[in-house]
């Protein structure tokens, strides 16, 4: 697997953190339902993804407790910053996150928020299950072995 940039999705906010607090399982990519001046606001990077998730509101996926920053030049056509937006992905694959996180405990975080390459805001969803702290511990181990490892052999070859 590269390490390659994709040129033509542009990042808008990432969540770090997921990764390290939740063992990833399966992604998916949704679309989400904005108002104006949440996409202007989205392309001058005014958004964050740290604290939030998907939930589950009337048969249909939620994005929750994410921020985007009110767009200035809006005035009172402005959205509220930690709305619920609704998340756009196809019936089946609705089923299929609604199954994993009523039946196996899942949770449905959010990864990565971006624009597609026709300038479109998607959000990648991870189905998530929680690390135990052992769980965490192991990660970081494994992180600075291969950061040990990646010297060791910069170091042979330089040799």
């Amino acid at each position: 697997m590269s390490k390659k940039k994709d040129s033509s999705k542009s990042l808008i906010a990432q969540n770090k953190r997921a990764r390290f607090d939740y063992e990833i399982l399966n992604t998916y990519e949704a679309g989400i339902e904005l108002f104006g001046s949440e996409v202007k606001s989205l392309r001058l990077g005014k958004a964050s993804i740290n604290e939030s998730y998907a939930d589950e509101e009337d048969s249909e996926l939620f994005l929750i407790n994410a921020h985007i920053e009110e767009y200035k030049n809006a005035n009172k056509m402005n959205h509220a910053p930690r709305r619920h937006r609704k998340l756009l992905l196809h019936r089946r694959e609705l089923n299929k996150i609604f199954s994993a996180i009523q039946k196996d405990g899942m949770t449905a975080v959010p990864l990565r928020m971006y624009f597609d390459r026709n300038g479109r805001a998607k959000l990648q969803i991870g189905l998530a299950k929680g690390k135990k702290l052992h769980d965490k511990r192991q990660t970081i181990k494994e992180r600075d072995w291969q950061r040990d490892k990646a010297r060791i052999l910069k170091g042979d070859k330089d040799s």
